[in-house]
Parts: structure tokens; sequence; C-alpha cells
């Protein structure tokens, strides 16, 4: 289907690739040896050539283009518009994903289609939904895919009037290049054949899925037209993954929030593995790492699909043999999809490949090879967990079988993957069995003369000068001549002039003659002969291979989900986390903050969270540095590890699953979007507004600190009370001490304080703060400790002395105001009865004693606090 008219991708489009395919996390080197067939619709050589067709040609036509196809190229595309290609040194490096978007017009605005393909896997990733005028769950998405590259219609940028869509995505992704394709390409129709042409068999349930999904349908049409004009190479029939995510599969975090609580990416420091995906990663595949931070960022809603992983885990870590053999084993595997990426395509100009084919073919079949031996052998025996089951099933696929043997029949027995570059050399050169094919064997034999002369060559050096000189390899140089000055000297005190090329390190020379160059050249030319004649032999290999190929991808599924929850188990045994549970609740018992806990010098303090229907909306109070912030965050980062499946760092967890994770933290400018310390805080608070729901988890911490004092407790009173019509689980820090009194209006309200003790010097009487950094019910005693802070700063004592006065008169004027109503008190005591025991029906997992023991312990609960109203009633009217 990808017949291309552009000829072959250019040097500079080739070197783009190179370094693109360079970047995969923890890459292992023999997949990066020769890419180049898959190539990136986002380098800045391709961006180049496409253009060259507009208006503005800032370049000539690079070298082996041939310039009339590129004007085709252009016009077929773009339209004759130009792309949009900000600034590009902020462009992602690891980046590899085309992503194309579509909005619906009409009645249908606010409808969106998505299609991306990652250029390093070959799985194309369909979704359709409906967003709001925000456009929070697109924006979202295409922060999760880090794209390369992003698509819209022409007319979404039509003459500089974008639409709102298009002028949010250029905002919200100044560095990712925009490429406008002609509204024709994006027709629905198209798209539903090219995904029954190309989806592998096992995913054509896909079909089904998306026949009535017309913009999702549209965007994978012009997507996949984009990249047969780019990818300079033909994707096999039957060969892709293609799968369809809705929105409502997965929990939302938007990027703000994953920002805040630095869920893959440090505040401070970019490189930093400071981060919550950098405490769980102990992956040992670049699909397991891909998987793990996916996960992060995209956390699960389903309970069943959450315990079967934590099962896995729990069985993972009950069984010793099992965790350090799965690791083993898995420890050794390539990256499987690049290495299907490049084998489910067909490259146009094929020598320039002969030489990256072979090394595919052998790495497909050092692949195979571990799934037989290791792999089988630890997920074959009796397994108790459900997950384990699948994935030794999947194993069982007898079309493994089936191509090992295949390539068997053409690939020596002995031939494997090594990392060394002169032994993978010399395994890709007789990679190919003898008597297949006798020019070859003779190439062959021509070589291995080449070889022994140089061999040859350099012991008669040797002889003659009498040093101890070796032959030496390497990619670049080639054979060269290697000598270790071990208590000898040089004649003369120097190498004899016949040796050029000169290299020295301490006591270590490299150096080659004439005569050595030229057997090098010889020694290439009969090596570009083997590779030529080995990848005809190849070719005919994958094309018996290719109906079989897309098993390998159930193979990828169960390596990369395999490395995740060892890296989650993993990091069980490094600290002590519990199995959370999944309730209407969330209670933590003794949790941590799980990114301290990993950085900290001691163990970080510990505390309890309890948030339940009835008391849904929880306002934390505190001095500046007492932890309200840390606290707010290590109860996201716990719900976070919950949804993906791992065990979280408390004694006991159990949550409530959240669809959705709102943050607004931090008091910065953005000085970017032009938006003040306020403004920024409004955008934020107004984006939760629009976007929450019954289900979701809310941080707020310190809201309307950006104006006014009257102004700030306005915006949070009134921000508050919308937040309480909403059964979400809000977490609310503030300074406004003023808020507390919503504890007295709303029975689903609970002040909390962090607590802080007051210690006085025997020697000087002065008197400090010590900040426990712990939890505790009701609202803060504590008054003025700003003007503690500002104590410990070189600010004059006249001028804290006259705050703390002017301070003092303002609070008196507060606590005369505040007044608690002893109806509302009983009418709170009524509802927190009433929910705790709807709670206890709904998720009670105690033996009839225990159950009334509990019951009568509620009942003590709900006098006292009626007593405590009646007290109050006794105070009023005396």
């Amino acid at each position: 289907m990808f017949a291309s008219s552009t000829e072959e991708v250019t040097d500079g489009y080739a070197s783009a690739c190179e370094q693109l395919w360079g970047t995969v996390p923890k890459d292992k080197s023999g997949l990066n040896e020769t890419s180049s067939c898959v190539t990136s619709a986002s380098s800045a050589s391709s961006k180049q050539s496409l253009n060259e067709g507009s208006t503005s040609s800032r370049h000539g036509p690079s070298s082996g283009t041939a310039s009339g196809d590129v004007l085709t190229l252009a016009s077929f595309i773009l339209g004759g518009s130009e792309r949009t290609s900000c600034s590009s040194g902020s462009t992602n490096a690891g980046a590899s994903v085309v992503v194309v978007v579509v909005e619906g017009r009409g009645l249908a605005r606010g409808e969106i289609g998505m299609a991306s393909l990652d250029l390093k896997c070959p799985e194309l990733v369909l979704s359709q939904f409906a967003d709001t005028g925000t456009y929070a769950k697109v924006i979202t998405k295409i922060h999760i895919l880090v794209p390369v590259e992003i698509l819209m219609p022409d007319t979404a940028s039509e003459k500089g009037k974008g639409t709102k869509l298009f002028n949010l995505i250029t905002e919200n992704f100044p560095g990712v290049p925009f490429t406008p394709v002609q509204r024709k390409y994006f027709n629905e129709k198209k798209g539903l054949e090219y995904i029954q042409q190309l989806c592998a068999p096992e995913f054509s349930t896909v079909v089904m899925e998306v026949q009535a999904k017309y913009y999702c349908l549209a965007a994978a049409a012009a997507l996949l037209k984009y990249l047969e004009f780019l990818q300079n190479s033909v994707y096999v029939a039957k060969s892709l993954k293609v799968s369809f995510k809705g929105s409502e599969q997965t929990a939302m975090i938007d990027s703000a929030s994953a920002s805040n609580l630095e869920l893959v990416v440090n505040n401070r420091n970019y490189r930093s593995d400071h981060t919550l995906f950098g405490v769980l990663n102990h992956t040992k595949t670049p699909g397991g790492a891909r998987r793990l931070r996916s996960n992060i960022l995209e956390p699960l809603v389903g309970v069943e699909t959450i315990n079967t992983r934590l099962d896995t885990i729990q069985e993972l870590l009950k069984d010793e043999e099992l965790f350090f053999g799965l690791k083993n084993a898995i420890s050794h595997f390539l990256d499987i999809d690049q290495l299907l990426s490049v084998l489910v395509q067909i490259p146009k100009k094929e020598t320039v490949l002969a030489e990256a084919k072979i090394a595919h073919i052998i790495q497909l079949k050092y692949t195979l090879d571990l799934v037989f031996i290791p792999l089988k052998q630890m997920l074959l025996k009796n397994r108790n967990t459900a997950l384990l089951k699948a994935y030794s099933t999947t194993l069982e696929d007898n079309r493994f079988d089936m191509i090992l043997e295949q390539i068997k029949t053409v690939i020596n027995y002995d031939t494997t993957y090594i990392k060394d570059s002169f032994k993978m050399r010399t395994q890709k050169c007789y990679a190919v069995r003898p008597n297949i094919n006798k020019f070859l064997d003779i190439a062959r034999k021509a070589y291995t003369e080449i070889v022994d002369d140089i061999a040859g060559l350099v012991n008669q050096l040797g002889e003659k000068y009498g040093l101890p000189m070796r032959t030496s390899f390497s990619t670049a140089r080639g054979f060269f001549i290697q000598l270790k000055l071990e208590g000898l000297t040089l004649p003369e005190g120097k190498l004899p002039s016949e040796f050029i090329k000169v290299t020295k390190h301490k006591n270590n020379y490299g150096f080659t003659t004439a005569d050595l160059m030229k057997k090098n050249s010889r020694c290439e030319e009969a090596l570009r002969e083997i590779f030529h004649i080995s990848y005809v032999v190849i070719c005919q290999l994958l094309r018996t291979i290719h109906e079989h190929i897309h098993c390998l991808y159930k193979l990828s599924d169960a390596l990369s989900m395999l490395d995740m929850l060892l890296s989650l188990a993993n990091a069980c045994t490094i600290s002590d986390y519990v199995r959370p549970e999944f309730t209407d609740t969330l209670a933590i018992k003794q949790g941590r903050h799980p990114i301290l806990e990993r950085i900290g010098r001691q163990q970080p303090v510990s505390n309890n969270s309890y948030i339940s229907e009835g008391s849904n909306f929880v306002i934390i109070t505190g001095p500046n540095m007492s932890g309200k912030s840390t606290y707010l965050k290590q109860v996201a980062l716990c719900q976070i590890m919950a949804q993906i499946g791992s065990f979280v760092p408390a004694e006991y967890a159990c949550f409530r699953v959240a669809d959705q994770i709102f943050t607004r933290i931090g008091v910065d400018d953005d000085f970017e979007t032009n938006s003040s310390t306020f403004m920024l805080e409004m955008k934020e608070i107004s984006y939760i507004i629009h976007n929450a729901s019954d289900k979701s988890l809310i941080i707020i911490d310190e809201l309307g600190r950006g104006t006014s004092a009257e102004e700030g407790i306005g915006i949070c009173h009134s921000v508050c009370e919308f937040l309480l019509g909403l059964k979400a689980f809000t977490l609310f820090a503030t300074h406004f001490l003023e808020l507390c009194q919503l504890e007295s209006l709303y029975p689903n309200v609970e002040n909390q304080h962090m607590q802080i003790q007051h210690t006085r010097s025997g020697d000087t009487g002065a008197e400090s703060v010590v900040y426990t950094y712990l939890l505790n019910r009701g609202s803060s005693e504590e008054r003025h400790y700003g003007l503690r802070a500002a104590e410990m700063t070189a600010l004059p004592s006249t001028i804290i002395q006259e705050a703390k006065t002017i301070a003092s008169k303002v609070s008196q004027q507060f606590l005369a105001r505040h007044h608690t109503d002893p109806e509302t008190q009983r009418q709170r005591a009524v509802y927190h009865l009433s929910t705790r025991l709807l709670q206890t029906a709904r998720n009670s997992r105690l033996d009839p004693d225990s159950l009334r023991m509990y019951l009568k312990g509620l009942k003590k609960q709900y006098e006292a606090e009626l007593q405590t109203a009646g007290q109050a009633v006794d105070a009023e009217e005396q």
C-alpha cells in the first residue's frame, strides 16, 4: 500500500534517523547499527525536503532526492500551505510519535478523532471521544504521547484564523512541529480500508470497534497517507498492531498535575530520577520502561485489572526463584517493538540496508532462542495467578516454533547476537548457512583469505621490528595494529616511518600501514558482496515468515508487562510497601511519601489519611514549612501507585478508584503566557471546576494567595462551596484560617492541621518552633506563624513587633465573630453516624463479634457528639 514517489532519503535524513533511534531508553546497541529503514517524519532534513516546493525555499534539494518528486509531495500533502515549525530546540530528543488530530464541524464540534503511530513500534493507536470547550482530554493525551510532529487538517489553521483547538495545541506544544494536511485526505472510508489491509489477525476485532468511529478513521487515513510519502518503505499486509483506546479506560492526569507531582520529570533537574517513575523503574527492557511510564501517566480505573496485577506482584514476592529467574531471563531481551518495526517494513533501497537486515534476522533468532530456553522454563511451571497463566499460554503459541525452524533452515544454528562490533560483524558475515548460495560461499572464502593475509602481515611486521604487535579491529578504522609497550623501548624512541595514523594512550599505540589500508579496502569490498548476497537470501526467508511475524506482538506485550510487574515487585523489596485494597473510602495508615523516602537520608515522617463520602472535603492548615504540600503530594502519589497495580508505602492502604486526579500547587508567574501568579491560579482552578466529577481526587494547595486577603478568602470560600456540591475527594491546604468555619456549616467538611511544638532555650529563654510534620484533627491553633518565619530573617525587630500587635487585634475581631450553632452540631453528628453505618454495610468484612464491638463504638462516638452539642446549648443560655 505504501508506494512512494520519493527515491531515497537524504544523508541528513538518515543521520537524523540514527539520532532518533539512539535515544531509546536502555537501548540494546545491536538494533541501532543501521536502522534507517524506519525514518522519522520529524527530522529536520525531511521537513526541509518537504518544504522545497513551498514559497520559502530556504534550502536547495538534498543529494539523492528527486526535486520534482519533492515538489509533488509538498503540494500533494500540504496543499501549498507551509508547515509551522516552532522553536525546534525544545523538541523532545527521544520523541518518535506522529499524531493526527481532527475535530468534528458544526453540531459535531467537540467530537475529537486522534490517530498516532510510534516510528519505533509498529502500533497504530486510535482514539475518539467528546471533549469540553477547554479540550483538556486532547491536550493531556498529546502530552502523554510526547509527539515528534502533530498533523491537523489545513482548514483548522486557514489563513491564520486557527480554530480554538489549533490555537490551544500550538500554544501548549510550542516546540513540536505542526503540519497542515489537506482536508480531503481525512477520509473515513479510506481509513477503514487501510486498517483492514494492515491490521494483524490477532487485533482484527478492532475493526468492529472503530467502523462507526468516523473521526478516528479519518485521522488514521491522513496519518497513513502522510507516512506513505515520508517513510520510504512499505508496510507488509496484516502486520500492524491496531488498537482503540477510549478516554474512559484510564484515569486522566492533566499535564500540570503530572508536572506538580513530578511523575516522570523532576522539576529542579530533568535528568534526575527523583520522580515517581525513577522510584518504581527497575525495568530491564525499553518496552518495560515505556509501559511503566505510560501507566503512571494514565493509571487504570478497572479494579479487576488492578487486582490481577497485584496478585501477580504478590506471587513474585512470595516465590523467590520465580522473581529472580524471570528477572534474569527478561534482562537478555532486545527491544522487540523496535525489532518488529523494521521487520514489518520492506525498504525501497535494498543494498543500503543489507547489513542491517542481516542483523535484524540474527536478533530475531536470538529473541526466539531466549523464549524457548529461559523464559518458558520459568513460566511453564505451576503458576497461581491468572496473568502468569495467560502469558504462559502465550508462549505456547506454535508460531514461535515455526518461525525459529524456518530461520534455522537458512541461518546457522550457532549464530547469535553479540554486542562486540567485530564479533557481530563476523556473525553477520557467516550468518547464512553454507551450500545455500555458491556465490556466497565463494565471497566468504575470499574474505577469509584477506583476513588471514592481514593477520600474516601484522605478524611479519612484528618479527621485522621485534615488537609485540597484534591485530585489532574497530568499526571506525577497520583492521589496525596495536602495540603495548611494557618494559620495552622503541628504537630511536619513535615508531618506524612506515607506520601511519598513529594514536597513543599511555603505553598503548594504535597505527596502520599503506599495505594494511589497501587490504582493509579489499576486505570491505568482499564484505559488501557477502552482505548483498546474504540479504537476497534473507529477504526470501522473511517472505516466508511474514505471515507469522505478528505473533511477536503478543511476546512484546507479555515481556513489557512482566518487566513492569517485576519492577514494581522490586520496589517492594527496597522499601516496606503494602498491598492496597479498593472500596469507596480512602484510608491510609502510616503512609509515606514514596519519592522523599527514596532520596531522604532518614525515614520520612508517616501520616494517616482518611477520606470518605461522609467527610470528603478536608481542609488542612498549619505554619509555613510544616509539611502541608508534601503531605498532599504523598496522598496523590499513593493513589496513582495503587491504580497502576503497585504496592504502596504504608502499613495499610485502601483507596477509592479516581477517574481524574487534579492538582493546584505552586505560586509562580508564567512568562510564556503572560500570566501573573493570580491569573495562573484562576486558570488552573477554572480547569478543575469545569472537569471534576464525583469520582475525582482534587488536591489544592494555597489558592488565592496572589491577591488581597479579602478577595483570596472570598474566592477560596466560593470554590470550596462549589466543590462541596460534588462527591469528589478534596484535600484543600490553606493559610486562610477563616475557611475552617466551613466545618460548622457543612457536615462533610473536616479540619486537620500540621502540628508544631514550641521549645524555649534554657540559656537565653528564646522560643523556637519544632516541626513534627504530623497531621492532627482540628484546625491550627497557631496564629501569626508567618511572623515567626519572618523572625528568622534579617527584618528589624521593631517591624516584627509592630506586625504582631496589628495581627493580634485582627485575630481578636475574627474570634469574636466565630460561632458554632448547636443545631448544626446535632445534624453533623447524625450525618456522620449515617454515613459510617452505610460504609460499614457496604465494605465490612468483620466477624459478628467484632462488628458488634465496632457498632458499640459508633454509638458512643455519636452520643459524645450529641453531648457536646448539648453543652453548647447550655453555654448559650447562660
